[in-house]
Formats: structure tokens, C-alpha cells, sequence
């Protein structure tokens, strides 16, 4: 266990709370959205903002790192021991676009705290969670009488994640030899809820593709053809109904291969955490819960791999009739990825069976954006087990598991670095990620401070007792 006094953690954050919260608002202020081109000077002006204190936090090492469209901000603190672990913390500094027309109760950069809620664009995503790790490692070194971290502490809080991380991979390859770290802790994730802390350990990953179905040279009449020639529109309903089978499986030969199975301890602590199926079919806006045969919703959000189609489309859509056989149609598809799963490899496997789905006379298309990566860190993993403890300290209840079944660039880092992912997050789901009247909960951003003010002691001990 950490040296690190919970009495004097505590009792050193809540003597600074007030000036790191009226840090966070003046950051909160600036408006960097990355995906508007009218607020890249505020993207900008963020990560100078971050990059000076961070200076006055007490990091020896500030960069702002420019990118083909936003900058990243990356610090170094090192320990001075030389038996030390290094760590990298990854956030993301940019934040979605947000307007008081739309619906929000006060400005959204204009950041107000009501009923110690902070309400602001990026309160909670990411900027909120972001800076904690300031006043958690300042608490850390007055709490140990420490100098510098116990461990080697780097940050790389991205500015275009909201844009969907265009560059991040390829800054990542070219500054590989900076972020080195033995461990990555990802801030940009949440909590069941504010009663059940919980540690996220996996993310899925994402690969997207269109396919384009073209039949005659132009629209051609249903009564002078129809029957007569492959329409289109009738061959991409057909590739759809085909995509699962009766058991809602992806029926995709090939698609399954190298999944990582959820273990009978992963499933029972799933099953541990309170969901209320009906609320969430609310959240969803749906009557019925639907998925692949022999797995709970929880299950299937998580760590089961997916096909959804995004859109689709084809022929004549306005009003009335158009009695034709279509010369294109289209649908777009999109798969989640679990550990296991290799994107190159799904991708030849959609390629190869939607060629066999194509009936003769039909000419297809097919064109996959950018991948990304599925991340998994096993439950036993010593690191893992050492952001549990120092969660459990701050908030002084058992941690459970979850997973998040989104994608981010989290998998990035462990594949290029080869560093086990972590998750620290404290946000809820009540806080409105990309929605009108985003919040963060105070008392739980200072539980995020609390737990990383006692996390890089405990895995500075671990790191030494490992063999």
C-alpha cells in the first residue's frame, strides 16, 4: 500500500479546493472546440493555458507539440529514483461544440456551480478529469514530503479527440521515444455511478465501411425491366439480411476469429453491478432489448463484437411513387471490435463476403476509414490493481469493473507504446457528455484528485516488489 497519508491527502486538497476550482473554471472558459475552424485559435489558446500550469503545478517540462490541426500539450516530471515505473497520463483538452440555444440553462463557457455542480462544456469531458491530475500530484508530494512523484509522471492531453483524433496515432509513432511508459492512465472515461465506483479495463474498437451497389447505367422502368435485371436496392437488402444470423450473431465467416471470451469471474461481476434494464431502455429510447443469443445487455454493449448498419438507401425517396429499378444503392456499416479481433483481418473477412452476397450483373464498392483498435487490460494485471486500491482509499468503498462499449484512441497508445491501459475516470452518467447542461460533480472531481494523489505511490511500490 502507498505511504501516502489519507488524512493529510485530504486534508491538503480540501485547503486548495477553492483555488483548483476557480483554475478549472478559467479554463472552462476558453471555447476549444477543434471540430469549428472558427475556434482554432482557442484550441490554441488551451493548450498554452494547460501547458503554463502545468509549469506552475511543478512540472519541469511543458511542450506544446503541433499537430496538422490541434496542438497537444505534453509535461515530464521525472521521479529522481531510477528504480522508478514511468507513467503517462492521456486526456484530451479540445471539447464539442455547444450553443445556449441549445437548451443549455446557463452560457456553456461561462461556468456556474450549482448545488456543487459544475456546469460547463468540458466540465467533465475531458477538462474536469484532466485537471485533477494537478492538484492530485501536488497533494501526493505534501502528503509524502516528497520533491517529486514516485513516479516518473508524464502527461499528453490530446486537442482533437473530439474531432475523432485524426493525428494522434501518427504523433504518437513520432514522439515514441518521449512517451515511452511502462503504464498509460486514460482520464477520459466514467463511473457506474456516484454510489458504485468502478475502473473501466477495456475498450472496444471500431472499423467502418460503405458499400456501394450499382446495376444499370441509369434508372430504368420497373414494368419494361423489372424481373428482368439484378436491381440493386433489392441485392443491398439482401446483403443486410444476411449480415446476422437467427440467433443475432454476425454471420460474417471469419469475424469472430481471435475474440478473447469473457471469463465465468468477468461475467459474475458484471452481473454484481445494479442495472436496471428498464432505465436503460429509457436512456435508449427503445421498447425492447435485442442482441446476440446467450449474452446479457451488459455483456453485449461491453465486450461482444458487433455489426450495425448506419444507414442505408437507394432509388427514389420522394413523395409518391416512382415505379423504377434503381442504378445504385447503398449501406453503411459500422463493427465494434473486442480484444482479439484484428481490424485488417474483419476487414478482409466484410470484403470477402460481401463479394459472395453480390449477385451477377450488380458491380460493388467497398471503402473502410480508418480502424481503430480494441484495448484490454486483464482483471489480474498488478498495475490494474493498483488504481482499485488507490479508488477504494478516496472513496472508501469496494471498486467494481465495467467496460466501455465506445472506441478511442486509448488503443493507440498500448499498441504503439506496448504499455498496459489503465482507466481513472470519475465522471457519472448524469453528467451530459456532448449535451446541453454538461456537468461535473465536485465532490466527486475531488475524489479523482484524492484517488490520483495516492495512486503513483502505490505504483511506485509495486514496481519494486515486481520480479
Amino acid at each position: 500500500m502507498s505511504d501516502t497519508p489519507d488524512s493529510a491527502v485530504r486534508t491538503y486538497i480540501e485547503h486548495h479546493r477553492a483555488a483548483f476550482v476557480d483554475d478549472l473554471v478559467e479554463w472552462l472558459r476558453i471555447p476549444s472546440v477543434s471540430a469549428q475552424p472558427d475556434h482554432a485559435t482557442d484550441v490554441r489558446r488551451s493548450a498554452d493555458w494547460l501547458a503554463a500550469k502545468l509549469r506552475e503545478t511543478g512540472f519541469p517540462t511543458t511542450e506544446v507539440w503541433p499537430t496538422p490541426g490541434a496542438p497537444a500539450v505534453f509535461a515530464e516530471w521525472p521521479s529522481g529514483d531510477p528504480q522508478a515505473p514511468t507513467v503517462l497520463v492521456y486526456g484530451h483538452h479540445d471539447v464539442q461544440p455547444a450553443a445556449r440555444e441549445d437548451g443549455w440553462h446557463s452560457e456553456p463557457f461561462e461556468p456556474v456551480v450549482r448545488e456543487n455542480r459544475l456546469y460547463a462544456r468540458g466540465a467533465a469531458d475531458d477538462k474536469g478529469q484532466v485537471f485533477f491530475h494537478t492538484l492530485g500530484v501536488r497533494a501526493h508530494l505534501a502528503a509524502t514530503g516528497r520533491t517529486a512523484p514516485a513516479v516518473n509522471l508524464k502527461l499528453l492531453i490530446e486537442g482533437e479527440e473530439e474531432s475523432g483524433s485524426p493525428h494522434f496515432r501518427t504523433l504518437v509513432e513520432e514522439r515514441a521515444d518521449r512517451l515511452g511508459a511502462d503504464a498509460v492512465i486514460v482520464s477520459d472515461t466514467g463511473m457506474w455511478s456516484e454510489d458504485t465506483p468502478t475502473v473501466c479495463t477495456g475498450m472496444r474498437g471500431l472499423a467502418e465501411c460503405e458499400i456501394r451497389l450499382h446495376g444499370p447505367d441509369q434508372d430504368i422502368h420497373s414494368g419494361s425491366f423489372g424481373g428482368a435485371v439484378p436491381n440493386p436496392a433489392t441485392a443491398v437488402a439482401r446483403l443486410v439480411a444476411a449480415l446476422h444470423d437467427e440467433h443475432a450473431r454476425v454471420a460474417i465467416p471469419g469475424f469472430y476469429d481471435g475474440v478473447i471470451e469473457l471469463t465465468d469471474r468477468e461475467r459474475a461481476l458484471f452481473a454484481e453491478l445494479p442495472f436496471d434494464e428498464a432505465q436503460w431502455l429509457r436512456t435508449a429510447r427503445s421498447r425492447a432489448a435485442h442482441g446476440e443469443a446467450g449474452h446479457t445487455t451488459l455483456e453485449r454493449v461491453w465486450a461482444r463484437p458487433t455489426a450495425e448498419v448506419n444507414g442505408i438507401g437507394g432509388g427514389y425517396q420522394g413523395p409518391g411513387s416512382k415505379t423504377i429499378i434503381p442504378s445504385s444503392a447503398m449501406v453503411k456499416l459500422s463493427f465494434r471490435l473486442v480484444a482479439g479481433q484484428d481490424p485488417d483481418h474483419v476487414e478482409k473477412a466484410v470484403r470477402a463476403w460481401a463479394a459472395e452476397q453480390v449477385p451477377a450483373g450488380i458491380r460493388s464498392e467497398i471503402t473502410f476509414g480508418a480502424a481503430t483498435r480494441p484495448c484490454l487490460t486483464p482483471l489480474d494485471h498488478p498495475a490494474l490493481q493498483s488504481v482499485v486500491r488507490a479508488m477504494s482509499r478516496a472513496f472508501e468503498k469496494p471498486v467494481r469493473f465495467t467496460r466501455e462499449g465506445g472506441s478511442g484512441p486509448a488503443a493507440d497508445l498500448q499498441e504503439v507504446l506496448g504499455a498496459p491501459v489503465l482507466f481513472l475516470g470519475i465522471s457519472v452518467p448524469s453528467d451530459g457528455w456532448h449535451a446541453p447542461d454538461e456537468k461535473v460533480e465536485l465532490d466527486l472531481l475531488l475524489k479523482g484528485v484524492e484517488t490520483a494523489a495516492h495512486l503513483w505511490g502505490d505504483l511506485a511500490e509495486y514496481w519494486r516488489r515486481a520480479p
